[in-house]
């Protein structure tokens, strides 16, 4: 069986390509622990600077989880279908959010239900102009259970992320930008290009303040301002004790004294 993730280096880019496009990359069991194992795998590799993440063939990102299976799971009961389906897909989009290292989406097609999830738990999307997006869970009985009723209304704001959980419909990449679900849209061949663009921006700066700069995002999300500062200030300390932020300013300073 060929691999579930492919993974490509370029440069210190790690590229991770959902590897089932005659299922349109559905998100079976096994696909989603390959994709834990590889991420645990590239939070140690100090050559890893940042991750692009896309889907193989030309039509879908990732079409959602893989129906077939976790149906099964669904016929086993409740308790069965949260342990082997629910939890499993919120573990992946939990560890995509808090991941140390910048994840940007390369949506290639469709991105539906559990694909539509991974693009709002990841901290960066560019969305080819091809792509498409829905929410279709309703359609079949059943609540996203990635993360999706509770990461769109933060992104996209309560009545405009019902719309979508609600109806099921799909909509384009332009809405998709508009719902703050990803960043921008580009021409088709130029997304794995933008992506890479905007990976080696990001992996150029140091790598302990990116991490320290999407932990306080992310940590700071959801609590009040006040606990939000402090999150931030606690980041901020962290870094000030470390090399990179010292030789950081060094340089600065440097390069300004020789103006």
């Amino acid at each position: 069986m060929s691999d579930l993730i492919l993974i490509e280096m370029r440069g210190a880019v790690a590229l991770l390509t959902f590897n089932r496009p005659s299922k349109l990359n559905a998100l079976s069991y096994a696909l989603i622990d390959r994709l834990m194992a590889v991420l645990d795998r590239i939070e140690d590799d100090a050559n890893v600077r940042a991750v692009v993440l896309t889907g193989a063939g030309d039509r879908a990102f990732s079409a959602g989880a893989d129906i077939a299976e976790f149906s099964e799971s669904v016929r086993r009961g409740p308790d069965i279908a949260v342990k082997d389906f629910v939890r499993r897909g919120q573990a992946m989009t939990a560890r995509m959010e808090s991941f140390p290292k910048p994840i940007i989406a390369a949506v290639n097609g469709i991105a539906f239900g559990g694909g539509c999830e991974i693009t709002e738990a990841v901290h960066l999307a560019i969305a080819s102009e091809r792509a498409s997006f829905a929410k279709p869970e309703i359609a079949i009985g059943i609540t996203p259970t990635f993360g999706g009723t509770q990461r769109l209304p933060r992104l996209a704001g309560r009545k405009r992320a019902l719309e979508c959980l609600l109806t099921g419909e799909s909509f384009s990449p332009q809405r998709a930008v508009e719902l703050g679900l990803v960043n921008r849209v580009v021409p088709h061949g130029q997304l794995l290009d933008a992506a890479f663009g905007l990976a080696d921006r990001i992996a150029r700066h140091s790598h302990l303040a990116v991490a320290r700069v999407i932990t306080a995002a992310t940590r700071g999300l959801n609590v009040s301002i006040a606990e939000g500062l402090a999150i931030e200030s606690e980041q901020f300390a962290r870094m000030a004790a470390t090399q990179d932020t010292r030789k950081a300013l060094d340089a600065w300073l440097a390069a300004r004294a020789s103006r």
